[in-house]
């Protein structure tokens, strides 16, 4: 047998995907915002927001905790460069179909990529320490702290 290969890998968060202090008019204006972060990092083309925006109307994205994971349609993984994460802090609240959004934590992935990043993502935001101190990171190293796995035996700090 080969090496192991670790169950969680560091999200595909570049430094520059990170927005901590946004604010939006609306849901389609959020969603449009982290879609417009992917693509100035170079993980998307720009037809890919508007599959973001279609992915919602059908199911919202929402998961709770003050936490929505946009992400585009599964026809649309030809217009992903690269797997990316984007995360978009909106301190005042964006109303979410009747839930208040603050933070959007976009995705974009090539092939089935979404399904370990959407994983990846409900693992860090089943807990709620961890999910809270998302919410309230002002920080842009906080939140790529915060959104990296946790090692067997460590603590979040």
């Amino acid at each position: 047998m080969g090496p192991s290969i670790p169950d969680t890998a560091p999200l595909p968060l570049d430094p520059r995907a990170v927005r901590p202090a946004a604010s939006a008019r609306d849901r389609d204006d959020a969603i449009r915002q982290c879609g417009e972060v992917l693509l100035a990092v170079g993980a998307v083309e720009s037809a890919y927001i508007g599959t973001m925006l279609e992915r919602e109307r059908s199911v919202s994205t929402y998961v709770g905790e003050g936490v929505a994971i946009p992400h585009g349609t599964l026809a649309a993984k030809d217009t992903v460069r690269h797997d990316a994460v984007c995360v978009v802090r909106f301190p005042g609240g964006v109303d979410w179909d009747g839930e208040e959004v603050t933070v959007c934590i976009g995705i974009a992935a090539r092939g089935d990529g979404h399904v370990r990043l959407l994983a990846e993502l409900a693992e860090i935001l089943l807990d709620p320490d961890r999910a809270r101190a998302l919410r309230e990171a002002t920080e842009v190293a906080e939140v790529i702290r915060l959104l990296q796995p946790i090692e067997e035996g460590e603590e979040l700090r």
